[in-house]
């Protein structure tokens, strides 16, 4: 039976804002308890990064339904073949101000496959999922690779899921003052 351990997997939340990022005359990443904090010091924005992970648990109620649930993992946790973990994305803005084109990028983590459409992100205007197939180097909506045919023709066709490398989370143009946004995705081991 193959083993993943969270601990190893270390999926951590990048700050990815160019616009964000250049102007900022001291960023300091804090990394506790899953958390990150991105200040700017002198407009006296600060947004903190939070990545939790949860296990889906399916069980059956007495009508024999199934039902699911997720379940918090944390520490040194194993899953199994056939897991699914969702990871959930937080983003606090704890300044005083807006913060414009907050952006994650996650990379898949190793030993898991990604688990198409299921990413979300909250609906600010400008919210936006992209992808990656080749290490987090290009990012698009919808990857595809290109498949050579029995008969030698060429076609591009939608990438599988075991392609995919990272994923970004755009939360949108502005992140008002105060305000928390959130983006998730699963993940299953193979």
């Amino acid at each position: 039976m193959k083993r993943v351990s969270i601990a190893s997997i270390g999926a951590i939340a990048l700050i990815a804002t160019t616009p964000f990022i250049s102007q900022i005359p001291g960023v300091a990443n804090i990394w506790h308890s899953g958390s990150a904090i991105a200040q700017n010091t002198q407009a006296k924005g600060q947004v903190q990064l939070r990545l939790d992970a949860q296990k889906q648990v399916v069980q059956k109620d007495g009508q024999g339904k199934e039902k699911v649930t997720w379940q918090p993992l944390q520490g040194k946790a194993v899953v199994q073949r056939g897991d699914v973990l969702r990871y959930t994305v937080s983003g606090e803005n704890r300044g005083d101000r807006p913060v414009k084109n907050l952006t994650i990028n996650q990379p898949i983590p190793q030993g898991t496959v990604y688990k198409l459409k299921s990413a979300n992100v909250n609906a600010n205007k400008g919210a936006k999922i992209i992808y990656s197939i080749d290490g987090g180097r290009s990012f698009v909506e919808n990857p595809t690779v290109k498949v050579t045919l029995l008969n030698g023709k060429v076609e591009s066709r939608p990438a599988p899921a075991t392609a995919y490398t990272h994923i970004r989370l755009g939360f949108g143009e502005s992140i008002p003052a105060k305000t928390t946004v959130k983006g998730t995705y699963e993940v299953q081991v193979p």
